[in-house]
């Protein structure tokens, strides 16, 4: 099996080779490539793989692999141990232009100790409001991040996005997972400066009035070993 690697080093190199794969250049149609750290994964929003994605951090996560697992999850892919599943990228639009989110889109007060107010809407359909620090949409892929940490589902992937709010005022505050083929729209109902942040990346400051819309825009294809559970 041939591998290409992106964001590695000579270590990855060798975890690589000692799963029994062969690291080759991109261009050099490998069956797989190998995106270690934040930064490398980040690259497949602007430059998308023609094969599926093995990302890889420090951690690993629910559809991720960790950085001290990847020989064996080398050697489980190229046995045949794996399954590719496609991954909704996102796209926030702010006027014509579109900025793209592989993990998820978050709104927070700009502001330390402060709270305003969101309304979410799936198509047509109001979901509702909440009084919170802010929103958060995230992929499958984002799931277990941010989103999890504020009390959101880890969600399969195919199964949608997740909105989580973030630190409701309200202990009743649901918890949704909607159709990321559905345009979503997050509205700030309160005055107050409001944070866009968009895969870590502060994006832009809204504030009453800025309604938000995010959809699917693209999808990649993330492999994930599946011998072992500790993936």
């Amino acid at each position: 099996m041939n591998v290409a690697v992106r964001g590695g080093d000579d270590a990855v190199a060798s975890a690589v080779g000692v799963g029994g794969a062969t690291v080759v250049a991109e261009d050099d149609d490998p069956d797989l490539v190998v995106a270690v750290g934040d930064e490398a994964i980040q690259s497949a929003v602007t430059t998308p793989p023609n094969v599926p994605l093995l990302p890889v951090t420090a951690e690993g996560g629910r559809h991720l692999v960790a950085r001290d697992s990847l020989d064996a999850a080398i050697a489980a892919v190229a046995a045949g141990d794996r399954r590719v599943d496609t991954h909704p990228i996102l796209g926030l639009r702010d006027g014509d232009a579109v900025v793209r989110a592989l993990r998820d889109v978050t709104l927070v007060t700009d502001a330390p100790a402060s709270i305003s107010e969101y309304a979410v809407t799936v198509g047509e359909e109001r979901l509702g409001s909440v009084r919170a620090d802010g929103v958060v949409v995230a992929t499958p892929l984002g799931s277990d991040g941010y989103a999890a940490a504020a009390g959101g589902p880890v969600v399969e992937a195919g199964a949608g996005v997740a909105v989580v709010p973030i630190a409701p005022f309200s202990t009743t505050a649901s918890r949704r997972v909607v159709d990321p083929d559905a345009p979503l729209t997050v509205s700030v109902e309160r005055d107050g400066a409001v944070a866009v942040v968009v895969d870590g990346v502060r994006r832009d400051v809204v504030d009453r009035g800025a309604d938000l819309q995010v959809e699917r825009v693209d999808s990649l294809d993330v492999v994930t070993p599946t011998r072992t559970e500790n993936f």
